[in-house]
């Protein structure tokens, strides 16, 4: 790894270690009675007015309100449905109907999904590719690397409790993790005509329109609900910390090296989801667990080399 992009992959960790919790967070606003499409909603808008409180910070060349085309602005719209507004939705909703952990486990099949429809895209789209982005190359050790990692997150999500299938809430998740394979394969097309604040920004605009529609069939919001410590604490750590901070530093992460390796540590977020669970909720790590959570380690680190040198 070269020193210089070390900085954007310890980024990458410290991003998905924050995304791990927000699996706590999100199961304690839906007990606290908010739906999915209102935790995003509430979430989103928090990060989208600091968008524009941070506009000056971000700003270059002025403040643009618009893609550079048409084509380009239907891909915004595309990112905030399958980074936003679809995949926030589908992966609350599933944590209704089935374990944070099947959730967090199928959610992070999203690199291979990833994976699988950017060597499609490649094919048609190679002069919109982010730089370095058709360097990659599937080889021994990214596959030894993905199965590896995948080995472990099945020791950590069924330890001990057995495979608890809710069809519902899995198909949810893993729709979820389709979303987000879709929004990682967008970046790798749009990446390096924009700033990753520009990206994030129109991401949190299409998120909130194309997910109000779904707020007419929720029970209104009461203050009362809203002033609860539990739910304004959680709200404003998902809206500020894992939504405004992540999402910029994760599209940067992405254009610095590359939408693969950057995705490939999607793999950790069930690891850092049992971290906190033994922190917050009280529950156990086994020796399976802990065993499993190494796994997942040295497996993203496989991958991640295995998917740059192409070996």
């Amino acid at each position: 790894m070269h020193k210089s992009k070390f900085l954007f992959h310890f980024l990458a960790f410290l991003t998905v270690a924050i995304w791990g919790v927000t699996f706590v967070s999100s199961k304690v606003l839906i007990a606290e009675g908010l739906e999915p499409s209102q935790i995003f909603f509430l979430r989103f808008l928090l990060a989208y007015i600091g968008m524009w409180l941070l506009a000056p910070v971000f700003r270059k060349n002025g403040v643009h309100l618009f893609a550079k085309s048409l084509v380009d602005e239907l891909y915004m719209v595309l990112l905030g449905v399958t980074g936003g507004s679809f995949y926030f939705l589908l992966e609350n909703t599933a944590l209704k109907y089935t374990q944070a952990s099947n959730v967090s486990f199928l959610v992070s099949s999203s690199p291979l999904v990833m994976l699988s429809l950017s060597l499609l895209v490649r094919r048609f789209m190679k002069g919109r590719m982010a730089d370095g982005q058709e360097k990659v190359r599937v080889g021994g050790v990214f596959i030894a690397g993905t199965l590896m990692a995948l080995a472990g997150i099945a020791m950590v999500v069924f330890v001990d409790s057995g495979v608890n299938i809710s069809p519902k809430g899995d198909f949810m998740a893993l729709g979820a993790a389709l979303c987000w394979g879709v929004y990682s394969v967008l970046m790798g097309v749009v990446g390096s005509e924009y700033s990753s604040a520009f990206i994030t920004r129109k991401v949190f605009f299409y998120g909130l329109l194309t997910i109000v529609p779904f707020l007419f069939f929720c029970p209104p919001v009461t203050v009362e609900r809203l002033l609860r410590p539990a739910v304004w604490t959680n709200l404003l750590f998902l809206g500020v910390v894992a939504s405004l901070a992540c999402f910029v530093v994760w599209n940067e992460v992405m254009a610095k090296i590359g939408n693969v390796t950057s995705t490939n540590y999607v793999y950790l977020n069930p690891f850092f989801t049992l971290v906190f669970a033994v922190l917050l909720l009280g529950e156990r790590l086994t020796p399976l667990s802990a065993a499993g959570s190494v796994l997942i380690v040295l497996g993203v680190i496989a991958a991640g080399k295995g998917a740059s040198s192409g070996k």
